[in-house]
């Protein structure tokens, strides 16, 4: 449940409305938190109020959700045939651009879950990505979840290659794209928790270009 100042957040969530039964916990901001959001703002522009608040809101729930075994990832989740593949990698190096092109290439059969900020929930059963509202510039969510598979961590190159990585290879990009919580016990539940994706997804890194060959060597590669 969310305590807003401002109406921002509650358009910005309207597709992601529960029943109140079905309530983990609340939100609520205060003008502290939102001037908060404005003081670590990086950007040259002026947002109002009501944008500060969506970026407090989001914070707040990201502190909250490894103690309940769930985290919050930077990267673009799709599923195709229900199965969750998570594109991940630093800003900008394309991967949206290579989700755009998984959609090209498999048409229908994908299904965007979040195109910037995924939630991970990481159980013995598995990770499962959940979409979110904060689904970045092209706003591509979904209000539904997947069974992860594969975690590919992208990098630019002229040439397309992909290799299976080890847990260990990929820890270093896996905690840099988690939300680090402010929060000493949030921060240690969310490494536990990084640690732990090890039993159950697969790790690959992929070195692209923006060809359509590019997604087609991932996919079939991916689906195993």
């Amino acid at each position: 449940m969310v305590e807003s100042l401002y109406e921002d957040v509650h358009r910005l969530c309207g597709e992601y409305v529960v029943d109140a039964s079905s309530v983990d916990f609340s939100v609520a901001v205060s003008l502290a938190d939102i001037e908060f959001e404005r003081s670590r703002s990086t950007t040259d522009g002026e947002f109002s109020f009501g944008y500060y608040e969506t970026l407090a809101v989001y914070r707040k729930i990201a502190e909250e959700l490894p103690y309940r075994g769930k985290m919050l990832f930077h990267g673009s989740c799709l599923a195709v045939d229900g199965v969750g593949y998570l594109f991940t990698a630093k800003s900008g190096a394309g991967k949206s651009t290579h989700a755009a092109l998984w959609r090209e290439l498999l048409g229908d059969k994908v299904v965007m879950i979040n195109d910037d900020k995924p939630i991970l929930e990481v159980a013995d059963s598995g990770v499962v990505a959940y979409g979110t509202p904060w689904d970045g510039k092209h706003r591509l969510s979904t209000n539904t979840s997947v069974l992860l598979k594969s975690v590919c961590i992208i990098e630019r190159a002229s040439e397309n290659s992909i290799v299976r990585l080890d847990f260990e290879s990929a820890y270093p990009i896996l905690i840099q794209q988690t939300y680090r919580p402010l929060d000493a016990g949030s921060l240690s539940c969310t490494l536990e928790l990084v640690d732990r994706m090890k039993n159950s997804v697969d790790f690959w890194k992929l070195c692209c270009n923006k060809d359509i060959s590019a997604a087609e060597l991932s996919f079939n590669t991916m689906k195993g």
